[in-house]
C-alpha cells in the first residue's frame, strides 16, 4: 500500500478487529512528497507537513506487524521491484501500476483499498477471470527505442479500453533482449490501456536482477521451476498482437490521454498542425515507470554529450530516482553529477510532480505551455493543477535530449544541437548499463524497515476527533430490501471521466484519511453533459446551481438519493477507491454508464454502490440530469437472491423507469455484472459490513 491509499484501507482494517495481517503487508511513504526545490529541503518540509499521517501509518505498522518504509525510501513499485516481487509471485497494491513487478515474473494487481482489506483480513479475494492478450515480441530495440517505447505503441494501438478485463502476456524471442526493469517499466503503463495485470515469463535478466539485488535463492528457485513460470508450449491466446522490436520507433504520446500515440518522425509536423508553442518548458525523468539504474545511466550518457560541449538543457529539468538505492548508487557511480552538470534538479525518492504534488514557479496562471515527461499519465490538470499544461509522454532519453533543445519539435535523431561555440553537433544514440558494474549500494538505511516485522498489540491508534487529516470511518448502512425508487439523476458526465476527475490528487491527497473532508473534491472534474461546465449542475429542488459535492449534500439532506449518468470507461486511471467511497458517502447508491473501468467498478461494489451498464450504449442520449428514475424492476430479485429477467452467468437485467421533467415517461434497460459475493456486500451496504456481519 502506499501512503494516500493505505490511510483508508487502515482505517477499514481496524474495523476488521483483527491482531495482524493475514498475508505479508507493507506500507510505502512516496505520495505525500511535494517535489519543489530539491530532495533535502522538500523531504524534511513534507514530512513536517504530514507528520500526522506518517505518524498513524508508522503506528498501524507496528501494532498489525506491517513492514514502514518511511519518507524517502522510494517509490512503491520500484520499492516492490528491488526487494518483494519475485517470478510466480500474486501480490495485491493499492495502486493502479503495480503491474509494475510483472517484470519480475510477478501477476501483481492493483485494486482499491477494500480488496486490500479483503486480503489482509483473510475474506476470499475474487476477480472475473480475465482473458489473455498475447504481445508476441520478436527483433532488438536499438538507438533511440527504448523498452517504454513498447508500451506508447501498444497504448495507441489498444487504446485507454482494449485491456479492459485481460490479462497482457508477452513472449516470443524478443523477450530475451530486455532488461528486467525493461520489462517493469512495459508492465507498469498495461494500467493505461486498462489491463488487470501484465507479465513476462522467467527469462534470464530476472535471475541477474534478483541476483544484484540480494535474492540469489529466489533466482535459483525461478530456475529450478521455470517451466512452470512460461506459458505451455502452443498455449493459445484471445488475441494476439505482434511487435517486431527492431522496427519499432520511438513514441511520445499525448497531450491529456496516454492513447494518443505518435512516432517520433511525424511528432513535429503535429506539433505544427496543432499550433502548439514550439518549446519544452519542463523535462522531468523518473517515477515509477522510469526510475531504474538503466534508465538513469542512459540519460547520463546523453547528458556527457552535453557537458562536453558546455551546453546545458534549454528547458526545467528535474530527476527523481526510484529509490534510495537508485539515488545512492548513481550518485557513487556519478551519473548524478553528470545530471546537475546540465541544471538537473535532483528530487526526492517519490511520486512528486508524476501525481501532482508539484510546486512549480516558472508559469503564469493557466499559462499553456508543454512538459515532457518519462510518467505514465497525462491526464487534465495531473501534474501542475494547470489544464493548459500538456504533458507529452516519452521515454526519459527523448525527455533529455528535448530538454536540452528546448524544442517540442526537436528531433535527437535527424536534428543538430548548437554546442558553446555556435557549431552544430549530433547527439549520439543513448547506451548504458541495465545493472551497476560494482553492485548496489542500500544508501540511507534508516528508511528501511526490518526483515521481519512482528505485531505489537500494545501499540495503541489514536485518531483525534478534531483532525482535518483523519477520521474514524463509521460503517454504511445497509442496502435495498427491495426496489429503488424515486433516485434522481443529479449529473449527466460527457467524455473522459477518470478518478482523478472523480477525486482528483495534488493539493486534495492531504485528506485522504478523512472522508468527510475530501468529499468536498467529488467529481469537481467532471463534465456535465446538459451544460457544458465542469463541476456546475442545478439544484431542480431550488433552482441554483452550485458544485456537485455541494448539491449531493443538499439532496442527501432532503432524503433524497441521486445517481450519475456516465460516459465509456468511467473511472479509468488510478486505483484510489476514494472515487467510489465519496459517491457512497454524499448518498449515491447507483451509477449508470456507457462502460466502466475493472478497478473502479469493482470499488464501487465494495461500497455498496450498484454499477449498472446500458444494454445499448445509445441510450446514454437520452438520459439527463433532472429525470428521475421513479422505479426499478430487477433490484428487489437481486438482493433476495432470486433469479431475474434474461439473467446469465456474467450478471443480469435491471430496468429502469424514467420521468423527465416535462412528466415523459421511458424505460432504459440496464445490465449489473454482481457475483453472489457482491450481491451481498450491496445488501449490507458494503463489503466491510459483510465481512464483519
Amino acid at each position: 500500500m502506499q501512503d494516500a491509499s493505505a490511510q483508508m484501507a487502515i482505517l477499514q482494517f481496524m474495523l476488521a478487529g483483527m491482531p495482524t495481517t493475514a498475508v505479508p503487508s507493507s506500507i510505502h511513504c512516496d505520495h505525500l512528497i511535494v517535489g519543489h526545490k530539491g530532495a533535502d529541503q522538500d523531504l524534511v518540509n513534507s514530512i513536517e507537513n504530514n507528520k500526522e499521517i506518517f505518524n498513524f501509518l508508522q503506528s498501524a505498522a507496528e501494532k498489525y506487524g506491517m513492514s514502514f518504509w518511511k519518507p524517502g525510501s522510494g517509490i512503491i513499485h520500484q520499492i516492490v521491484l528491488e526487494n518483494y516481487a519475485a517470478p510466480g509471485l500474486l501480490m495485491l497494491g493499492t495502486d493502479s501500476h503495480t503491474p509494475n513487478a510483472g517484470g519480475l515474473g510477478a501477476i501483481a494487481i492493483g485494486v482499491g483499498g477494500a480488496d486490500a482489506v479483503d486480503a489482509m483480513a483473510n475474506i476470499p479475494w475474487e476477480l472475473k477471470a480475465p482473458e489473455v492478450i498475447g504481445i508476441k515480441l520478436t527483433g532488438k530495440l536499438n538507438g533511440w527505442t527504448s523498452p517504454k517505447d513498447v508500451i506508447l505503441h501498444l497504448a495507441g494501438k489498444l487504446t485507454v479500453r482494449g485491456g479492459t478485463g485481460h490479462i497482457i502476456e508477452y513472449f516470443g524471442p524478443g523477450i530475451d533482449t530486455l532488461s528486467c526493469t525493461g520489462m517493469g517499466t512495459i508492465c507498469n503503463m498495461g494500467a493505461e490501456v486498462g489491463a488487470t495485470t501484465s507479465l513476462f515469463p522467467f527469462v534470464n535478466s530476472m535471475s541477474s536482477y534478483l541476483h544484484a539485488t540480494g535474492r540469489g535463492p529466489v533466482a535459483e528457485a525461478a530456475r529450478q521451476h521455470a517451466n512452470f513460470l512460461r506459458a505451455d508450449e502452443g498455449a493459445q491466446y484471445d488475441k494476439v498482437i505482434e511487435l517486431n522490436l527492431s522496427d519499432l520507433e520511438p513514441h511520445i504520446n499525448g497531450p491529456f490521454t496516454p492513447d494518443l500515440a505518435t512516432p517520433l518522425s511525424k511528432f513535429a509536423d503535429v506539433v505544427r498542425k496543432n499550433g502548439w508553442k514550439d518549446e519544452v518548458k519542463v523535462g522531468l525523468i523518473g517515477s515509477c515507470t522510469n526510475s531504474s539504474y538503466e534508465d538513469m545511466d542512459r540519460v547520463t550518457s546523453l547528458a556527457k554529450q552535453a557537458v562536453e560541449k558546455g551546453i546545458k538543457s534549454k528547458a526545467g529539468f528535474f530527476i527523481t530516482p526510484g529509490s534510495e538505492q537508485i539515488r545512492a548508487t548513481i550518485e557513487r557511480d556519478g551519473q548524478t553529477g553528470v545530471l546537475e552538470q546540465v541544471g538537473g534538479v535532483v528530487l526526492a525518492n517519490a511520486c512528486g510532480p508524476c501525481i501532482g504534488q508539484w510546486t512549480r514557479d516558472d508559469l503564469n496562471d493557466k499559462e499553456e505551455n508543454a512538459i515532457l515527461t518519462s510518467f505514465n499519465r497525462n491526464f487534465k490538470n495531473r501534474n501542475d493543477g494547470n489544464a493548459t499544461t500538456m504533458n507529452f509522454l516519452t521515454s526519459p532519453e527523448l525527455v533529455t535530449a528535448m530538454s536540452l533543445s528546448g524544442k517540442l519539435t526537436f528531433n535527437p535523431l535527424t536534428d543538430p544541437l548548437i554546442d558553446a561555440s555556435g557549431k552544430e553537433f549530433m547527439l549520439q544514440p543513448p547506451y548504458g548499463d541495465n545493472l551497476p558494474q560494482n553492485g548496489f549500494i542500500p544508501g540511507n538505511l534508516s528508511y528501511t524497515p526490518p526483515d521481519i516485522s512482528h505485531p505489537n498489540s500494545a501499540i495503541q491508534i489514536n485518531v483525534d476527533p478534531k483532525s482535518s487529516r483523519l477520521q474514524v470511518l463509521e460503517p454504511f448502512g445497509p442496502g435495498p430490501v427491495g426496489e429503488f425508487e424515486d433516485l434522481q439523476v443529479m449529473l449527466k458526465v460527457k467524455g473522459k471521466c477518470t478518478t482523478d476527475h472523480i477525486s482528483a490528487a495534488g493539493p486534495w491527497l492531504k485528506y485522504k484519511g478523512h472522508l468527510e473532508n475530501i468529499a468536498h473534491n467529488t467529481l469537481n472534474g467532471a463534465l456535465n453533459a446538459d451544460n457544458e461546465k465542469v463541476n456546475v449542475v442545478q439544484n431542480v429542488f431550488t433552482g441554483k446551481e452550485g458544485a456537485i459535492h455541494e448539491v449531493g449534500r443538499e439532496y442527501q439532506a432532503l432524503g433524497k438519493p441521486w445517481i450519475v449518468v456516465t460516459d465509456h470507461n468511467y473511472g479509468e486511471g488510478s486505483a484510489r477507491e476514494h472515487a467510489a467511497l465519496q459517491m457512497r458517502y454524499l448518498g449515491c447508491p447507483l451509477i449508470l454508464a456507457r462502460s466502466f473501468a475493472r478497478i473502479h467498478q469493482t470499488n464501487l461494489k465494495k461500497q455498496g454502490v450498484l454499477p449498472l451498464t446500458f444494454a445499448d450504449p445509445a441510450d446514454w442520449e437520452k438520459m439527463h440530469g433532472g429525470d428521475v428514475i421513479e422505479s426499478t424492476e430487477g433490484v428487489a430479485d437481486l438482493v433476495a437472491g432470486r433469479p431475474g429477467k434474461n439473467d446469465t452467468p456474467e450478471g443480469g437485467e435491471i430496468l429502469l423507469n424514467v420521468r423527465r421533467p416535462d412528466g415523459e415517461k421511458y424505460v432504459i434497460k440496464a445490465l449489473h455484472t454482481m457475483s453472489k459475493d457482491q450481491v451481498d456486500w450491496f445488501r449490507k451496504g458494503s463489503a466491510l459490513n459483510a465481512a464483519r456481519s
